[in-house]
């Protein structure tokens, strides 16, 4: 299922956490060899898990992490502004409608879904929240991801060639994208609903739109 979970509120589920930040460690340090802190229990943090963002995880059945992705509103310290600001020119994303996701993080055994489910999530946040955009740095690996999900990003700049390559993207979640996503998922959007709506209630609100 597809949990909703501020850093704030990790501890109430220490065995997703743990799970999540020690996957991050494997699938970024380990297998894509990025430059990447990672403490001595295993997991990987950075200074943006220290902000309260909220996270999207799906938790398998037995209750660790199958994927994930981590939201922060552009209003604040964001990766695209602070660390790849120089792939859009300079000009800063700065807008209460555009969230940055970045750590999209697969498990080594995640089942073919979970992508897809990620993103479904990531949709119900621009549903719930009102954000028109998510924005995100991504690798040429991921690519061909969103592309088999069916929903790919806007690019907005990009460097190196090949594998190397490096871009900056906007994404938005139309209808018709939802309904692609929803299906390569395999989550009907009424149970992807319900997912969203027990995590923050009707009334949808969100800390991140109150500061903003």
């Amino acid at each position: 299922m597809l949990r909703y979970i501020y850093a704030d509120e990790l501890n109430r589920f220490p065995e997703l956490a743990k799970s999540m930040f020690r996957d991050r460690a494997d699938q970024f340090k380990t297998r894509l060899g990025w430059e990447v802190t990672v403490d001595e229990d295993g997991e990987e943090r950075d200074q943006y898990d220290d902000l309260n963002p909220l996270y999207v995880i799906w938790e398998e059945a037995d209750g660790r992490h199958g994927g994930s992705m981590r939201f922060l509103p552009t209003t604040g310290p964001v990766m695209v502004n602070e660390v790849f600001g120089h792939l859009t020119g300079g000009a800063p994303i700065c807008s209460p409608l555009i969230w940055e996701c970045t750590r999209f993080c697969l498990a080594r055994d995640a089942s073919p879904n979970v992508a897809a489910a990620l993103m479904l999530g990531g949709g119900e946040i621009m549903t719930g929240f009102g954000v028109r955009h998510f924005a995100g740095v991504f690798d040429a690996r991921m690519v061909r991801i969103y592309k088999a999900i069916g929903s790919s990003p806007e690019v907005l700049g990009a460097e190196g060639t090949g594998r190397d390559r490096i871009s900056v993207g906007l994404w938005e979640f139309t209808p018709e994208a939802r309904e692609r996503v929803a299906k390569r998922a395999g989550i009907s959007p009424d149970l992807s609903k319900l997912w969203f709506t027990s995590a923050f209630g009707k009334a949808r609100a969100s800390r991140f739109a109150k500061a903003g």
